[in-house]
């Protein structure tokens, strides 16, 4: 085993390289040290990734946006969850923030997670 700090996009693909090898199999018939291996290259990969590769969490009219594309929801299909069309079209539209209310309801019926929800944007004026 012979594992070094991965300090350049060479190295991530290397480690990343050595991973996909690590994984091909059966993980339950890695022997110890190649489960070690696996293990601590992981760790450094996710490290280098959450420095170099980060993905911000999207502003809350994306992510609602998002949802509605994965469950083909449509504008109407929220007025339970924002109140009337109108007030819908407003926060679509960034005219509008969410409430408090509007924001538990997100998270708990269209399951999109409070990080994503609590983010600030821009209204557009």
């Amino acid at each position: 085993m012979n594992i070094r700090p991965i300090r350049t996009n060479i190295d991530y693909k290397i480690a990343m390289a050595r991973i996909s090898e690590l994984t091909k199999g059966d993980p339950d018939s890695l022997p110890d040290s190649q489960f070690d291996e696996l293990e601590i290259l992981t760790t450094l990969t996710d490290a280098y990734e959450n420095i170099h590769h980060k993905i911000d969490t999207p502003d809350p009219v994306e992510a609602i946006k998002f949802r509605m594309e994965q469950q083909g929801l449509q504008d109407e299909d929220l007025t339970s969850i924002l109140g009337q069309r109108s007030r819908v079209s407003e926060i679509l539209n960034k005219k509008r923030r969410l409430s408090l209310s509007m924001i538990r309801k997100l998270n708990k019926q269209l399951n999109i997670p409070f990080d994503s929800l609590l983010n600030e944007y821009a209204l557009i004026k």
